[in-house]
């Protein structure tokens, strides 16, 4: 397997370039960072955070999902008359 390939194989069968794949799944991953460290101290003083680590997994869910989502619905023509 390429070097290129091992970059752009995976970013391509999610229909982003290496760089929108980059900028994606670091937002991602730095939102799993700080939500983690909210429950962390959720945990230990669980009046704090109480929404955010719940809040965090629905965001990037959503974000996911409408993305898969969009990506499959077909393009709808609009047509004049």
């Amino acid at each position: 397997m390429s070097i290129k390939r091992l970059f752009t194989e995976h970013p391509a069968s999610v229909d982003e370039t290496y760089g929108e794949h980059f900028v994606m799944a670091t937002g991602f991953g730095l939102r799993m960072i700080l939500g983690g460290f909210a429950c962390l101290i959720h945990g230990l003083l669980p009046f704090l955070f109480v929404r955010t680590g719940s809040l965090q997994i629905s965001t990037l869910h959503e974000r996911m999902v409408a993305k898969r989502n969009n990506k499959q619905m077909p393009a709808v023509l609009d047509f004049v008359i």
